[in-house]
């Protein structure tokens, strides 16, 4: 059984004192591939490190998170594009907008979003969203930008069924993560109603544990927890989930 967790902070300080055990809990207990977002370029070399000590499991993205995008932000673009000519990526994300933690840089988030899935096009890479109190300005910058090249995943998609409706639209697969195992995640009554092939895992560790681990540390490991919800909800093997969402993420990554 391949399990793939597609957005996972493996290079945050969080892990700094146990990584690649940590690392070694995940692939035995199946979960092998491992999906990496992009925050800013003060982590970048960390991401490369990562990668260089686990180059048959890690897969990187490169992007620019919406909460620090902050007066600086293009410059930070302009990095995202110079590492983007260097080598290959999988993605770009995280990217997006939230209004959680910061609604005074709303205006330079959206122009960092839109840059970045224009560049996702260039590239003919799939865009990984963040969202957080704003469906409305995603969804508003998405439906500017679709196309049959603009592709990817709602990360950690937390909204209601006809918001999950509207996300597969613009040809993105919800990410499901520590959030449907929650008694207060809403997800779970109605994601039976979405196709499978419309789901990948994630875990956004070291954010998010899932029950029974909820308000601890995250870690990749702990993705046979939502493996497990998501059985029961579709009334499927442990092992069939784990292969559809792990063949919707080779469609989105193209590995």
């Amino acid at each position: 059984m391949i399990i793939t967790d597609t957005h996972t902070h493996l290079y945050s300080e969080e892990f700094s004192e146990d990584r690649n055990e940590m690392i070694q809990r995940a692939i035995d207990a199946g979960v092998s591939r491992f999906f990496i977002p992009a925050i800013d370029s003060t982590y970048t070399q960390a991401m490369y490190d990562l990668e260089k000590s686990h180059p048959e499991n890690v897969f990187l993205m490169m992007g620019l998170h919406p909460t620090h995008v902050k007066d600086n932000y293009l410059e930070e673009l302009e990095r995202v594009e110079v590492e983007l000519s260097k080598r290959k990526f999988y993605a770009i994300g995280e990217i997006g907008i939230d209004l959680y933690w910061d609604k005074a840089h709303l205006q330079e988030q959206q122009i960092a979003f839109r840059k970045q899935i224009q560049l996702a096009k260039q590239c003919k890479l799939p865009i990984v969203i963040h969202c957080r109190e704003a469906f409305d300005a995603v969804f508003e910058i998405l439906e500017e930008e679709k196309s049959d090249d603009l592709f990817g995943i709602f990360h950690c998609f937390s909204g209601t069924y006809e918001q999950a409706i509207q996300a597969i639209s613009y040809n993105m697969k919800l990410g499901i993560g520590g959030v449907v195992t929650f008694k207060n995640g809403k997800i779970d009554q109605f994601l039976s109603q979405i196709d499978l092939k419309h789901i990948v895992l994630e875990t956004d560790s070291p954010y998010l544990a899932p029950t029974p681990f909820r308000g601890k540390r995250n870690e990749s490991s702990y993705l046979v927890h939502v493996v497990s919800k998501l059985a029961a909800i579709y009334n499927l093997p442990q092992e069939e989930i784990a292969r559809i969402t792990t063949k919707n993420s080779e469609t989105i990554f193209g590995i």
